[in-house]
């Protein structure tokens, strides 16, 4: 599943001050950088940041940003940071930044587990003083705002329990706000796709199709429109098949004019130890071509180097 798995034997200290004469003296030796960060897994690499401090006394984070740049440079603080501060991190951005990244905070909320929200929330707080709500509210609004809302509570259903009559009813009250009315009733889609567990919106899917003669991601396309039918049909896909969400996620990045490189770079990052494996097996599927081919057509120098140890090797 993972294409960066840890190394057994492992030195903090020893990659301590590999890390440290990559960047000592003239030049930087990025491919050292690459090397050593890509080998290691995220708890590895926490533990060289604090051992960096304690035998070097100097700050790695501060020391990679004064020698790097660029989208490199943002790969590899990704790396550095714990998976929970990484979110923290591009949450925020998507919030605070110049304009609102509505694709990332979709992303996030509809692919983590209740535990990552909360830990997220906790987090989020810490460093912010806000709430990851508050600003969410704050910066968001109507209807897209509450499925954020509701996805950032972290309080999904996530039994395995089936109710068949529950499951019909969820179907045909899906049915009933939608394709049946004039207008849609947006809460009933809130409600259902954002509390529900995955097994039981799997056979909501399958009666829906049998009631209303489509699949529920037409009738989203078709009854919604801007953020928040992207941010429902996320939900339906993370529910069907996380790992093909992230595999359009990557493709709709770096197809076309110019590259959406905050997304490729968090993906990439973000589910580098978690189901790389089983993303680049989508990737190919549903596009004909391997995830390593399409990042090495659309990146070039350090950016691409680290971007391919991520994806791990050509399928």
């Amino acid at each position: 599943m993972a294409t960066v798995k840890g190394v057994s034997a492992f030195s903090a200290e020893q990659e301590a001050h590999a890390l440290r004469k990559a960047m000592k003296g003239l030049g930087t030796d990025e491919d050292a950088i690459i090397e050593t960060l890509t080998k290691l897994n995220v708890s590895q690499r926490q533990q060289v940041l604090i051992t960096y401090k304690s035998t070097i006394g100097r700050d790695l984070i501060d020391d990679l940003k004064s020698e790097l740049s660029g989208n490199f440079e943002r790969v590899i603080i990704g790396l550095m940071t714990s998976t929970t501060m990484y979110d923290v991190h591009e949450l925020r951005r998507a919030l605070k930044g110049a304009g609102t990244d509505e694709g990332c905070l979709i992303e996030i909320l509809a692919s983590r587990t209740n535990a990552e929200i909360r830990h997220i929330n906790e987090n989020y707080k810490l460093q912010y003083g806000s709430t990851l709500e508050d600003d969410i509210v704050s910066d968001t609004s109507s209807m897209f705002r509450r499925v954020l809302v509701s996805l950032a509570t972290g309080n999904r259903d996530e039994g395995t329990f089936v109710d068949e009559a529950l499951a019909q009813q969820d179907a045909q009250a899906l049915y009933e706000a939608g394709e049946k009315k004039w207008g849609t009733d947006e809460v009933q889609f809130m409600t259902i796709l954002c509390t529900r567990n995955r097994c039981h919106l799997l056979r909501v899917f399958d009666v829906y199709r049998v009631i209303a003669n489509k699949d529920i991601t037409d009738s989203i396309k078709s009854e919604m429109s801007g953020d928040l039918e992207d941010a429902l049909l996320a939900v339906v896909k993370c529910m069907r098949n996380k790992p093909a969400y992230f595999a359009e996620r990557l493709y709709k990045s770096m197809k076309g004019l110019g590259t959406d490189d905050s997304t490729l770079i968090r993906v990439m990052v973000s589910r580098a130890e978690i189901d790389m494996l089983y993303i680049r097996r989508e990737f190919l599927a549903m596009y004909g071509k391997s995830l390593h081919s399409f990042i090495k057509g659309d990146c070039s120098g350090d950016y691409r180097k680290v971007l391919l140890r991520l994806c791990g090797g050509e399928d």
